[in-house]
């Protein structure tokens, strides 16, 4: 059964930190809260082959004629002095 907490004496800034990230993330300020603690005491562990589907996922997604290097120097360089 969920249990309620107060919490006293949040600094200013803190509060606009979690108000902030509760609105990016179309929660309530409770439920902002709550997920911070579960990310930060209930860290969810992946396996070695949830790790590999993922890569794998993203490979895919990639265009399989490779890439330009040119082009990846170009874009890299992009907006440097």
């Amino acid at each position: 059964m969920p249990t309620t907490i107060t919490l006293k004496g949040i600094p200013d800034d803190l509060y606009a930190r979690l108000k902030s990230a509760a609105d990016v993330n179309h929660r309530s300020l409770n439920s902002e809260v709550i997920a911070c603690l579960e990310s930060v005491l209930m860290p969810r562990k992946a396996t070695p082959a949830q790790h590999l589907a993922a890569i794998r996922a993203i490979r895919a997604r990639l265009p399989q004629d490779g890439f330009d290097h040119a082009e990846i120097d170009a874009l890299k360089k992009q907006g440097r002095p």
